[in-house]
């Protein structure tokens, strides 16, 4: 169960990075303190400070032109929220259901650029989506 819980802490991370400096940033930020309040309600000011926090991170990175901070802050919320599923596993549908209200929200127009170098009998597969290979 730890990698789907930190594969799902990874899109969840994605997605309060994403959101954090768009209209749906609110919404997100509701969700995931909501989160909080049913785990630790102590700490759900803390959480909503370090939203707010993120969110002016990001745009004032976006305003300088800085790509990575985006990245950095995915990560962050992501190590953030598996530790709480770890410590909270029964919120882990209640995660999934706030992702799946998000996910309308996430939709981007980035472009994705893919290189690749083979030598020798080597092979390459690349995909944008799903890929699967089978060898036989």
């Amino acid at each position: 169960m730890d990698a789907e819980m930190t594969l799902l802490a990874g899109t969840a991370g994605t997605t309060i990075a994403t959101l954090l400096a768009t209209d749906a940033w609110a919404g997100m930020r509701n969700g995931v303190i909501a989160l909080w309040r049913r785990a630790r309600p102590d700490h759900e000011e803390y959480v909503a400070a370090q939203l707010d926090a993120s969110r002016q991170d990001l745009l004032d990175a976006q305003a300088d032109g800085d790509e990575g901070t985006e990245r950095e802050v995915a990560a962050e919320w992501q190590g953030r929220i598996r530790r709480l599923l770890v410590t909270h596993p029964e919120l882990t549908a209640e995660l999934r259901s706030l992702l799946a209200e998000l996910a309308p929200h996430t939709h981007t127009t980035a472009s994705v650029t893919q290189r690749a170098t083979a030598s020798g009998s080597s092979r390459v597969y690349q995909a944008g989506h799903d890929l699967n290979v089978d060898k036989r």
